[in-house]
This record gives structure tokens, sequence and C-alpha cells, in this order.
């Protein structure tokens, strides 16, 4: 029997479910049925309402004071939509913005004040509104994208009472607003509007930071505003916080009339080698960021380089050897610093500087640029190099470069190089800067190629001190390429000089007429300096010279006539150009007699034209002398032509 009780009680056990056992691992994957109980227990759980913002759920006012669900309003139409769509995001940047309202209404006035053809009065009664609604909140407006831009017209057109109150509630955050992306240009407008005083004041919160903030890429904008707009002891006083870490600390040291970095560290008695370390770690941090675009960091990098040992120097002018040079030489330091990378660099330097020179139309109209291809051209060897990145893209743009002040500069320096008519003192000694320590390298490099031996004479010495020194002048600043083969290779045989004769063909009166062109005209027409242009393009130059001879040929044009434009005699640059040409090109004076002047010396005797005359008998050349000479002494006697006073008839009559 008990057999039998265990058999019915294990049949019961295997009936049972696997997963109802308590021991059992296997999980139910069915989904689970829901009774009707169950749903009803669901729906009789109280209902509680969310907060929406569209208003879908309503509280009530009855006794219970619960929520009561308000039927949603869907608009029916697109227009409907779009204002219900507008709302909501009103409502949203109310809660987002905690000057919203006040950013609308001074953006509506905003609107009305920046108007052109509205009167001062009403602009000022605007601008006046504005400011007064902003009070006690300047400092979050001029952070904001929209209304920094009202600020900054409010600033603009203000009165100076105005600006000094936005002024004054500004001063405790004016380091903090340069660092902001917006702010920023209210900043700068603020300093562009400010009187000396404020100006003074916003200096002095600047002392201390101008370090960190040209590492700032948006906080450099304000350092440069600011030096840009100072007086010279004000910018001396920005810069020498970034020669060392005393004068950062000390404001009183910055206070002093030397500008040079070596009379400051003699005056102070700075050790030489701290500031060196402070203004590499200054410099190195704001060129990692690649932070070249402003005056004051040109000018500490000139400061630099000038104490800077052969490794810094060499450091500083392999990471500027680029296209970042480019955005440098728009200013006077920038540019020097051009032309010293330009001479100390090494091929593969040059040629980086070279090919980085993407817009070299820009750069040779501007002041400063075109000064830098002047380096290029009377420095660089790699003549191939030059030719197809600069000369090419000169050639482009030729009839633009030849009326222009600076776009002329480059090509006269390949035609007369060095000139003092063409290129100003300063312009000159920026072309003989060199870096100390570089220079000095380029010196002993000189005197071991000459095979000097080191145990000669002290008298021998000191005879071959001047000649060294000017080869190595030689080697550092021109190359060690022949000057005139350089010019040559430039000039004649890259296509340059032919281009360029032909544009003073096509506008001979016009460059003749020219202030500023007639140079070029006159260095083309007597073929360069040393005759460069010489046996290649005599052609060239006799078709320039018939140009030239066919104008002069004209006749002269009757005062009844009443022509405004006087003849290419009588105009005072032309006239001058012509006699000239007569005195130092012996090819041209015998053209222009024979074609334009014989038999016309009575006619234009006088005035300006008799300058051009008085030039056949001036000239050095005897057989000029001998053309004009037996018809014009007579007009000589007779006082009619009257020569210059360090000329004198008798140089004629020697001559004969």
């Amino acid at each position: 029997m008990a057999t039998k009780g265990r058999e019915l009680e294990d049949s019961k056990k295997r009936k049972r479910p696997a997963g109802k056992e308590s021991g059992s691992k296997k999980l139910d994957l069915k989904k689970p049925k829901f009774t009707k109980n169950a749903t009803e227990k669901i729906s009789k759980k109280p209902f509680k309402p969310q907060n929406k913002v569209d208003g879908s759920f309503k509280k009530s006012h009855g006794k219970s004071g619960g929520f009561v669900k308000e039927e949603k309003v869907v608009p029916k139409t697109k227009q409907e939509q779009r204002v219900q769509a507008k709302e909501l995001i009103e409502a949203r940047k109310k809660k987002r913005k905690r000057n919203y309202t006040l950013e609308q209404e001074l953006t509506h006035l905003w609107e009305k004040m920046r108007q052109r053809n509205i009167s001062k009065e009403d602009r000022s009664k605007f601008v006046s509104e504005a400011i007064r609604k902003m009070k006690g909140k300047v400092n979050d407006i001029a952070t904001s994208p929209v209304t920094s831009r009202v600020l900054q017209t409010c600033i603009k057109y203000g009165s100076q009472a105005e600006r000094g109150s936005v002024f004054a509630e500004l001063r405790p955050h004016f380091l903090i607003l340069s660092r902001n992306k917006y702010a920023v240009h209210m900043v700068n407008k603020m300093l562009d509007n400010a009187s000396k005083e404020q100006l003074v004041e916003f200096n002095s919160f600047l002392h201390g930071h101008v370090a960190s903030l040209l590492r700032h890429v948006v906080g450099s904008m304000v350092v440069e505003r600011a030096y840009s707009l100072g007086n010279a002891a004000q910018k001396q006083a920005l810069v020498m916080e970034l020669y060392s870490v005393e004068l950062k600390l000390f404001k009183d040291l910055v206070s002093m009339k030397e500008s040079r970095l070596e009379d400051v560290i003699a005056k102070l008695g700075l050790r030489k080698g701290s500031v060196l370390e402070h203004m590499k770690s200054v410099i190195q941090a704001v060129l990692g960021k690649n932070i070249v675009d402003h005056s004051i960091i040109h000018r500490a990098l000139l400061e630099y380089l000038s104490i800077a040992d052969k490794a810094s120097a060499a450091d500083v002018i392999q990471q500027l050897s680029g296209p970042s040079l480019v955005r440098m030489i728009h200013t006077k330091d920038g540019a020097r610093i051009g032309m010293l990378c330009v001479k100390h660099g090494s091929a593969k330097e040059r040629k980086n500087i070279i090919k980085g020179l993407t817009e070299v139309s820009k750069i040779a109209h501007d002041q400063y640029g075109s000064l830098v291809l002047v380096c290029i051209l009377s420095t660089v060897d790699d003549t191939k190099l030059v030719s197809k990145n600069v000369v090419r893209e000169l050639k482009k743009i030729l009839k633009e470069l030849v009326f222009d002040k600076n776009g002329r500069r480059p090509l006269l320096q390949l035609l007369h190089p060095n000139c003092s008519r063409y290129l100003s003192v300063d312009d000159l000694a920026a072309m003989e800067l060199t870096i100390p320590s570089l220079f000095n390298k380029a010196e002993a490099s000189e005197v071991e190629e000459t095979g000097e031996d080191e145990n000669m004479d002290e008298e021998d010495a000191d005879a071959d001190e001047s000649s060294i020194t000017k080869k190595s002048k030689k080697l550092v600043s021109g190359g060690k390429k022949d000057p005139f083969l350089r010019r040559k290779e430039l000039l004649v045989d890259s296509g340059l000089a032919e281009s360029l004769i032909d544009t003073c063909v096509e506008n001979a009166e016009e460059l003749l007429r020219s202030n500023l062109g007639k140079e070029i005209i006159y260095e083309v027409a007597i073929g360069g300096t040393d005759g460069i242009l010489h046996p290649a393009l005599d052609e060239k130059l006799e078709i320039l010279h018939e140009a030239i001879t066919s104008l002069v040929a004209k006749a002269k044009p009757e005062a009844e006539e009443g022509t405004k434009e006087e003849h290419i005699l009588e105009q005072f640059h032309s006239s001058r150009t012509i006699r000239k040409l007569v005195l130092d090109s012996p090819s041209f004076a015998s053209t222009l007699w024979n074609k334009a002047l014989k038999g016309k010396s009575e006619i234009w005797a006088k005035g300006h034209s008799g300058k051009v005359f008085a030039a056949f008998l001036e000239s050095s050349n005897a057989a000029v002398n001998k053309l004009a000479r037996k018809e014009l002494q007579p007009l000589i006697d007779s006082g009619v032509l009257v020569l210059t006073e360090n000329k004198h008839p008798a140089a004629a009559t020697k001559a004969s």
C-alpha cells in the first residue's frame, strides 16, 4: 500500500508544469494574459494629469479642485498652425532668456536708429531711450549676439555723457568681455570712441594681462585695437610687458623713454637670459595658435630677433616660413620680419615663403608688402622659382602696376636697383636689416670660404676687416649669384621686360603725363641701369622711341582752339621726362631730333618745351650736341633759349 501511495504522488508530481517548480530555471516567454478583472483594476486608478504648456489640462474651480481634461483645439489652416508654432517658440524663449522682452524692445529701437534717412534728433532720442532701458543690464546685453549690435550703435551715435555711463557700468567687466566673441566688437567700438582719459584707464586694466590676451584669438583683437589707438608711450608700455616678468608685475617700470629692447635691458639691469626665456614662452604660445596678424606681435617679434641666439632665431624663421608670413607683411614691422626671413632663411624656407605668396597682386599694391617682393627679387638665387610664382603674376597686371605708387617698386628695383629716387631712406634702411646672431654666422662662413689663415697677423686682419664685412653683407642681402645675372634672368629671360615695353608703347602718352608712370617709361626707354635691356631688346626699344617721338611730332595747338589738354612738350611731367631721356639716351635724342624737332626750335623755344631743346646742348654726348648746335646757337645768342645755370653754352662750343 505504501508503494502504491508513493507512485501516485510521483505521478502527480510529473503532471505539474515545469515552470511551477520552485527550483526551475526555465523562463516563460509567453505574453501575459490580462483577465477581465485586471483591466477593471487599471481603469479604476485615479487620473493624474501632467503639467503641459499648451493648456490641454485645466484646473477645475469646483468642489473637488482637481484637473479636468480640456479638449485641444487643433488649428484648421496652415496659417493658424504657423501662428500657434510661433507662440509656442516665444513662450519657450521667455522661459529660457530672462531679458527676452528687453531684447525685443531694444531690437525694435535698433531698427529705427540705424536707418540712414533719419534725422540726428530722432536718432538721438532712440539712442537715449535704448540706453535708459538697458541701464543696469549692460553687461548681459553686451554678451548677446543680437543686442550687442544695439549697444555698438548706441556707442557710435550716443553723446559723450551716454558713452561715459556705459563705460562706467562696464568698467569691472572689460577683461571678461574682451574674451567674448560677441562683446569684443562692442569693446572695440568703445575704444574707437573713447576719450583720452578713458583710453588711459582702459590700458591700465590691460596691465598684467597683455600676454594672456594675446594668446586668446578674440582677446588679441582688443589688445591690437588699444595698441593701434595709443600714442608712442602707450604702445611702448603694452609691448614692454612681453619682455620680462618684472615689467609685467611692476607698472612703474614700463614708463620710460627707451624703445629698443637692448636699451631697456641695459637701463634696468635685466638679465638677458631671463628676458629671452620669458619672450620665447610668450612668442611660442602666440605662434602655436597662429595668431600673427597683429602689429604688436610683429613689434615684439622684431625686438626678440634683435637679441635672440642662433638657434632661437632660426626656429622663429622656420615657423614663419610659409603662408602665415603673408598675414604679417601688411605692417611696417611685419614686412621687416618678412625680409629678414627671406634673407636668413635656408633654400627650403625661401621656397616655402615664395610658394605661400598666393595673392601677389594684392601684395604688390600694399605699401609694405611690395618691399618684401623687392627683397625677394634682390635676394633669392632660384630665379626659376621666382619667375614662376612672382614674375608670372606681375606680368598679368602690368598696366595696373606701372601707375601704382607701390606696385611699381618691384619693376623699378629690377630696372634700377636700390635707387634713392624710388625707395625712401626708411625703405633702404629696412632692406639692409639683418639678424645679428645669423649675420655673424654668415660672416664666419665667408671668412672660411676665403681660406684665411687663423694665425694671420693683426695688421693683416685689420686691413681685411672692411672687405670681409662687405662680402658678408653682400652674401646676406644679395645671395651668392651675381646681381646683374639675377636681374637679367628675372627681367629679360622671363619675358617681363618685353611685356613691360609693350605696355609702355600702348600707354606712352598716359605714362609721360603721369607723376608715377613717367619714371617707369624713363627707365625702360634708356634700357635700364647697366644697359640690362641691351642688346636683346634693342628693336623693341626703338619702337618705344618711335611712339614717344610720334607724340612729340604733333602740331602745337592754337590758343583760340580752347583745348584743355596741353601738348606733350608743354605738360610739366612729360617735358621733364623727355628732357631726361635726351640727356641719358643718345639713340632716343637722335630719333627725336630728326623726326620731330628739327626745324621747329623757334616754335618751342620758350616755356617747358624750351628745356627739352636746351637738353641737346647740355648732353654729355658730343654727337647729340652736334645734332642741334647749328640750329639752337642763334637762339641762345639772342637770349630766346636759356640753358640751366650749371650748364653753359661754352660747353657746346668747346665740344665742337
